[in-house]
């Protein structure tokens, strides 16, 4: 299943998920139902899809690379875990849902909904004021939790996992947002200042949450209390569990599997046949580490590749008006995590020839 057939699942499920308590047939929901919820599934797919593109984006050099089985936020039958990653796919999800509907609010998209102007006129600090057009993501949080968190139907320790992962995610984006100011005064004197805020790129979100990721504390239940079958035991045992772990925080129940080996029926493909970079210029270290990391701690090899890539090249603008190209063709190096080769004997081979073999590794 594609990332777009995906997107399209995940805003069918969640209008089902708002019919779930009504009479209504999905035809009906489309014709007569809540129209705000129809202007603001567009958004919540765009949303989503950037939080996918950014879930890849930081985890492209991992051993999990957030692949498409990764990107099913219901836990309906129980068909997903609670691991450290699964936390990062909620928040990154709920943060791309709320960050596209805070700004295509901003920009007039809603008809009832504009900038933040709660504060406008009021004193900030020193030298400045409130003031411009502030990105509104009191509006953004109560949509995306509206549709994001409806996914979550159960009552078990797994949803309340996720649920306090997709707020994480939402309050991600308060965290990081930004106050821009502008300068007022006699010839640019800059006297007094009229600021507001604003989102930051969804980038800065994406490098926080995986901060986060890296950070993410284990959640510990009473398993006595939970196995008792009562559910005031089971409430009061999660209410506990939660205590001291902040909001901000992303969670997990459950460790990590071996992202080096290919699962099947966990829908792993493993680290053999991926990327990895190599001395290359600009690199993060963690970059430079990924050969190590996804091939030699997961006992394959690197393997060397040379393949020749065709790309336009010397383009010059000709009057009037069009540009044209040469085809330039340029080999490039890459590098893949491979099966470590085995030295055997050749079959053939005898004592008496005293011949040894040897296979040549990268």
């Amino acid at each position: 299943m594609g990332p777009c057939q995906l997107l399209t699942s995940l805003v069918l499920c969640m209008c089902c998920h708002f019919l779930s308590s009504t009479a209504w047939s999905v035809n009906n929901f489309l014709m007569t139902g809540p129209k705000a919820y129809l202007i603001y599934a567009n958004s919540v797919q765009v949303g989503a899809q950037s939080g996918i593109q950014e879930c890849k984006h930081q985890f492209a050099w991992d051993r999990w690379n957030c692949p498409e089985t990764a990107l099913q936020l219901s836990t309906q039958n129980g068909v997903r875990g609670a691991t450290r990653e699964t936390s990062f796919v909620h928040a990154i999800s709920a943060a791309g849902v709320m960050y596209t509907l805070t700004k295509n609010c901003s920009m007039g998209d809603f008809e009832n909904c504009g900038c933040d102007d709660s504060k406008i006129g009021q004193m900030g600090g020193k030298g400045w004021v409130w003031g411009g057009c502030s990105d509104n993501v009191q509006f953004g949080e109560k949509i995306s939790k509206q549709f994001v968190d409806a996914l979550e139907n159960g009552h078990d320790s797994r949803a309340a996992v996720n649920l306090h992962n997709n707020e994480a995610g939402r309050l991600a984006i308060k965290a990081t947002m930004k106050r821009a100011c502008k300068c007022h005064g006699v010839s640019g004197s800059c006297s007094i200042q009229t600021c507001w805020m604003q989102l930051p790129d969804f980038r800065d979100i994406g490098n926080y949450l995986k901060v986060k990721h890296d950070q993410a504390q284990k959640l510990e239940m009473d398993r006595r209390r939970m196995r008792s079958g009562n559910s005031a035991d089971n409430r009061g045992a999660i209410a506990d569990a939660f205590s001291s772990i902040a909001r901000t925080e992303l969670i997990y129940l459950e460790e990590s599997p071996d992202y080096c080996t290919k699962n099947k029926s966990l829908g792993l493909q493993g680290t053999e046949g991926r990327e990895c970079l190599q001395g290359g210029k600009n690199l993060s270290q963690w970059e430079r580490r990924s050969c190590r990391r996804l091939c030699h701690e997961c006992g394959l090899r690197v393997e060397e590749r040379r393949m020749e890539v065709i790309s336009s090249c010397n383009c010059k603008f000709h009057w009037c008006c069009t540009v044209k190209c040469e085809r330039c063709t340029q080999v490039v190096t890459k590098y893949y995590c491979a099966r470590r080769d085995k030295v055997r004997r050749p079959q053939n081979s005898t004592r008496k020839s005293g011949k040894r073999h040897h296979v040549q590794r990268t």
